[in-house]
Formats: C-alpha cells, sequence, structure tokens
C-alpha cells in the first residue's frame, strides 16, 4: 500500500518521509527477513559497502534469514564473490558477476579520480604503468607496498603512493583471498579481476540497466540519489529516457523521485524491527538526501572524522550506536527509548549474537543517552 496524496503543485504524488523510509527499508531487505541466498541478496543490493572485512557480514546478518558467516565466507573462498574497488572509489563486495561489470560502468570515475595525483604522476605513462602493474599482480599478488616499490623502479621521480593508486584507478584489482574470510587473517595482496576469477571482463552495462536495478534496491530516488551512490556524475540522460516507464513522486522538499512501477512502497505505519547494523551500512551512505534514514538533529552523529560507528535503527530510522566489547553488546541510543523500545532492541541484538556469534556469550546493556 502507498501513502501518497497530491503535491500543491498536482505534479506528482508527495512521499512523505516515513513513506520513504519504509520503501527503502523494504528494498533493503529491512523490513523482515529476506529468504534469499547470500549470492542472490549480494546482486539484489548490487553490493556490500566494505571498507572493513567485518561489515557485509553484519549487513547482510541484519537482512537475511538463516544467514550464517560461513556461507558469504564460502562465496569469497569460492571466487564467487570479491572486494573490489568500485562505487564512489570504496571497496565493495560483489558477487563475481557484478564485479566484472559494475567496475567497467564506473571506469570513467576511476580515471578522473587520477586527477587528483597528476603532480605525483609528472612524466608517468600511464598506459605503460597499467600493463607493467598488470604483469606485476598476474604473475604473484602484490601488496600495495610491493606495487608501489616495483613501479618507483621504473618511475623514481614519481609519488609512491601516486604510482599505487594510479595502478588500482586503472585496473580492476581484487583482494585475495584469504583476506575477506570470516574468523581468518590476512594482508591485502592484489591482483586483476580477470585473472581471479578466470575470465574476462564484461561490458559495461548500459547506465539505463543500472538505474533500475539501482531503485530497486534503493528506490524511490533522485538523479542525485543515484549520483551520489554511484560516485558518477551526468546520469539524468538515463533517468529521462526511462521515464515512460517509470513513475515519478516528490519528497517534502519538492524534489521529484523516480521509481519502478511495480516496486514496494509500503503503508508508512508498517512496522520496521530494531535493526544492528555495521559501520558504512549502503543504507546511510547510497542518497544524496539521507534524511529517509538519518532525522536531521542526528545528522553526522554516525561518524567522527574518519572513522564510522556501528548504527542502530530504531523505527526505521538511526537512532543510536552499537559496540561489541569482551563480553558485552553496548547499546548507546541517541534518545531515551520506551520500554517496548528497548525490549525489541534486546531481542534483536540477541538474534543478532546468535547469528554473528553462536559460540561466544555476551551480556547486552544499554550505555547512557549520547546526547
Amino acid at each position: 500500500m502507498t501513502n501518497t496524496k497530491r503535491s500543491v503543485t498536482g505534479t506528482a504524488p508527495l512521499l512523505g518521509t516515513r513513506a520513504l523510509n519504509r520503501a527503502t527499508l523494504d528494498r533493503q531487505l529491512l523490513l523482515r527477513p529476506a529468504r534469499l541466498s547470500v549470492a542472490a541478496a549480494v546482486e539484489h543490493l548490487l553490493g556490500l559497502q566494505a571498507q572493513n572485512v567485518k561489515p557485509p557480514y553484519y549487513a547482510l546478518a541484519a537482512r537475511l534469514d538463516g544467514f550464517t558467516p560461513e556461507a558469504l565466507s564460502r562465496l569469497m573462498a569460492d571466487r564467487e564473490a570479491v572486494r573490489i574497488v568500485t562505487m564512489r572509489s570504496t571497496i565493495h563486495t560483489h558477487t563475481a558477476d557484478d564485479c566484472l561489470t559494475l567496475r567497467p560502468l564506473v571506469q570513467p570515475a576511476r580515471d578522473r579520480e587520477l586527477v587528483t595525483f597528476r603532480k605525483g604522476l609528472a612524466g608517468v605513462d600511464l598506459d605503460r604503468l597499467t600493463v607493467l602493474a598488470r604483469d606485476l599482480v598476474e604473475t604473484e599478488p602484490r601488496t600495495m607496498r610491493q606495487l608501489r616499490e616495483a613501479l618507483l623502479q621504473e618511475w623514481p621521480d614519481a609519488d609512491p603512493q601516486a604510482l599505487a593508486v594510479a595502478a588500482r584507478c586503472r585496473l580492476p584489482l581484487v583482494q585475495v583471498t584469504p583476506r575477506g574470510l570470516w574468523g581468518r587473517s590476512g594482508q591485502v595482496s592484489l591482483t586483476t579481476a580477470e585473472h581471479w576469477l578466470g575470465r574476462s571482463a564484461e561490458p559495461a552495462p548500459t547506465p539505463d540497466a543500472v538505474v533500475l536495478r539501482y531503485l530497486a534496491a534503493f528506490g524511490p530516488a533522485s538523479v542525485r540519489d543515484m549520483q551520489a551512490w554511484a560516485g558518477m556524475t551526468r546520469l539524468r540522460e538515463a533517468f529521462e529516457r526511462l521515464r515512460p516507464q517509470l513513475v515519478t513522486f516528490r519528497d517534502v522538499n519538492g524534489v521529484e523521485l523516480f521509481d519502478l512501477p511495480d516496486a514496494p512502497r509500503p503503508d508508512p505505519d508498517t512496522p520496521a524491527p530494531p535493526r544492528f547494523l555495521p559501520e558504512f551500512d549502503n543504507l546511510l551512505l547510497s542518497h544524496a538526501d539521507r534524511t529517509r534514514v538519518v532525522p536531521p538533529e542526528h545528522r553526522g552523529r554516525s561518524w567522527k572524522g574518519n572513522l564510522a560507528y556501528r548504527t542502530l535503527l530504531v523505527d526505521g530510522f538511526l537512532a543510536g550506536l552499537w559496540r561489541l566489547e569482551e563480553d558485552a553488546l553496548v547499546i548507546e541510543p541517541f534518545d531515551r527509548l520506551t520500554r517496548s523500545e528497548r525490549d525489541d532492541v534486546t531481542a534483536e541484538g540477541e538474534r543478532m549474537l546468535r547469528v554473528m556469534h553462536p559460540q561466544s556469550s555476551y551480556d547486552i546493556g544499554f550505555g547512557a543517552v549520547r546526547t
């Protein structure tokens, strides 16, 4: 059921903040545990932010019925999922198929990224660097330090960090296992996606096709929302080409939102259970306007400098932080919770711990309200 009303201009139905919230949570598999395989969920979500090793595991624990960390770890060990820099120049866990298509899609953005490092790359032949770096990492996986040192022998006057960044931008470099496996450790060693997966990159999908996938996972959304998610520009033309097959709404600020006609848009009063999300969860990063999940009074509270915190959703909105200590799950709400909310948060915390740490025992405690 869609809760809409005509905007004052009469141009499109108005979707209030709670209606947007519930629609987004539904697309993000956060209204109810989804009965999907891990691979299907990662594909539907267009990947999982993975700056650190553990966030993709916690992200799926919050979303899937019957999830076990070993299921994602097994996909990565079998090379059916990989860690690679894609959207917003950040590391994501993608299915192998998406790795080979979405990375070509955002390659122009990775090329533009090198403009920032042009001084450190003065005199460097980027085409030759690409060939040399590919040969290096396909001969054997290399750490960024090893890659820097090897490239520096060819261009001793260049900035070492810029050389490594250039290799990362020009080539689809994946982090080889055991890095990224649950319960394992390993330094970041890199090779090309084609070499690791044993097949060539696919042609980049059309922007139109990815717009449809983005709306299925994050809609309803504006052009700027998708551009923020992808770290790309000039997507307006794709939305305009698709307009005849999409529906449009307006948010409370009058911004035009696009959506798939048959996509779920639940009633804004649909219950939204508490959810424990990892740091860097895509729910909080994939829209230019994040008020559909982050109340204005809590803006910026899930970050401190370059450090991101694990976040708690209550009634569908950012409502606090959480952390695991040696023997306790500590929850720090931003506002005072009702008894019923505390009981629901505790129950969800117990569920999360059973999924993620079945062999460990944790107390659950509420810290002081973070003001």
